[in-house]
């Protein structure tokens, strides 16, 4: 399948933020936006479970936004401790749901990613659907169920300490969440990619509408 990859600038509020557009060769029936790991532990919008999450969701037929947070390559700024963080998933949430206004919109993100992106969701980012890919359970406060919450995929490895399977189980039952536990599989998850990206397809051909 041919795609295609627009090398994009977005506004930030600490700056432009570095991106990537991925389109799928037909007009997308719905968009995606990905949040990167930890800015201080190497996780860039490169990090292959996200990229290969990215490209299920382009075979799926979506387009799909990854972006670098504040600090992270050629995006201005610096650390900022997951408050600057979430003004920078934001501001590119912003930046899609202007382009493409009338599309369905999934988000989500890897580890630290995925705590910013569903605490946007949480703080009122109008979403379809979720994605929380090695939700980091253990380090960070996530937010609680809320009213209207969109269906979620969570997806970690047996092997992450950062996410315990019975925590990740229990976590999600509240949540009404869809749960897979790759086996044999770290925190990076890259044991298991082709795995990874069979279920998160999986996931927006059932979740997300057919092309209009």
């Amino acid at each position: 399948m041919s795609r295609q990859l627009q090398r994009i600038e977005l506004p930030g509020e600490a700056g432009r933020l570095e991106a990537l557009l991925a389109l799928p060769p037909e007009p997308p029936r719905a968009v995606a936006l990905l949040c990167h790991p930890h800015p201080q532990h190497g996780g860039n919008m490169h990090t292959k479970a996200l990229y290969r999450a990215g490209q299920a969701l382009v075979e799926s037929g979506l387009a799909v936004l990854r972006f670098n947070f504040r600090g992270v390559g050629r995006s201005a700024g610096a650390f900022a401790a997951g408050v600057g963080e979430l003004e920078d998933a934001r501001s590119a949430y912003q930046w899609l749901a202007a382009h493409y206004a009338d599309r369905p919109l999934l988000l989500g993100g890897f580890s630290f990613g995925a705590w910013v992106a569903l605490r946007l969701a949480a703080a009122g980012g109008v979403a379809q659907a979720l994605l929380a890919l090695a939700p980091p359970l253990e380090l960070y406060d996530f937010p609680p169920p809320w009213q209207g919450e969109p269906p979620l995929l969570l997806v970690a490895g047996s092997e992450d300490p950062l996410c315990p399977v019975a925590v990740l189980e229990a976590w999600g039952a509240r949540r009404g969440a869809e749960v897979v536990v790759l086996p044999h599989t770290s925190h990076l998850l890259v044991e298991r990619l082709n795995d990874l990206q069979n279920a998160v397809s999986r996931f927006a051909s059932r979740l997300l509408p057919k092309a209009p």
